[in-house]
């Protein structure tokens, strides 16, 4: 129990699986959660053993309580609690303009990205309110700030949770724990490697580093913000898009 131990909900595949490995390198004793990539989270898993670092697989629908709570209890029971939570649970949305979409397709991503940023934080910050020390980072998106056509659910439930970031910042702060967002832009994984080339080109052109993020470089900034180093930095909005979006 002398290792810090990080929990990356989401953890399997894309900047969940750059983030993780990122953390390990660390020397941080890594959970991998996931809901349905087994196969993916285990191979991870090993390929950090492999490596000499610590890794455990942990499955839970971060939207159900019951299996939250048994993900936590098992950490909690046998690792002795979470040092770092990287809330990157990817939520399914519908997109579509606002005329077009109906209140309950609207309100299932608001609620889904809300319900399960809230719940692991808050398993999280019990247990790093008596350690006196606690990482909470969360993974939002440029479009809560920069909307795109047909984003709207996406891009609202990421701004609710960069308004929870703040106050968990403010209300947590005293017990030596810290709330920051890391925003990605478009990042290239698995899922927008199937994007088109033109729209890919264009992101592309509008960016002042001119090149589209890779999952390591978002899990670069989660390392840093999970650091020691990182001690006065809380309540913050890290946009990783290589300047696309200018606050």
């Amino acid at each position: 129990m002398d290792k810090r131990n990080a929990l990356v909900t989401g953890g399997a595949r894309g900047i969940g699986a750059a983030t993780v490995t990122s953390l390990a390198a660390e020397g941080y004793r890594v959970f991998i959660n996931y809901v349905n990539s087994a196969e993916a989270a285990e191979a991870l898993a090993q390929s950090i053993i492999a490596g000499g670092g610590e890794a455990v697989t942990v499955q839970a629908d971060v939207r159900d309580d019951a299996q939250v709570e048994a993900m936590f209890n098992t950490i909690n029971g046998e690792f002795g609690g979470i040092d770092v939570l990287v809330s990157n649970a990817n939520m399914n949305f519908t997109p579509k303009p606002f005329l077009e979409q109906s209140w309950d397709e609207f309100a299932q991503k608001l609620n889904d990205e809300m319900h399960a940023s809230y719940i692991t934080a808050q398993h999280a910050a019990k247990s790093m309110k008596e350690k006196q020390f606690g990482r909470l980072i969360f993974i939002s998106s440029t479009l809560s700030e920069a909307p795109a056509p047909s984003f709207l659910a996406h891009g609202t439930a990421k701004g609710a949770l960069d308004s929870f970031n703040k106050y968990l910042a403010q209300e947590l702060g005293p017990y030596g724990i810290t709330s920051n967002v890391v925003a990605p832009g478009l990042v290239l994984t698995d899922a927008t490697k199937q994007a088109p080339e033109e729209f890919k080109e264009f992101i592309r052109s509008m960016t002042p580093n001119q090149r589209i993020a890779l999952p390591e470089d978002v899990a670069s900034t989660v390392r840093f913000l999970a650091s020691e180093a990182a001690l006065h930095i809380t309540g913050t909005y890290v946009p990783v898009c290589g300047g696309a979006y200018l606050p």
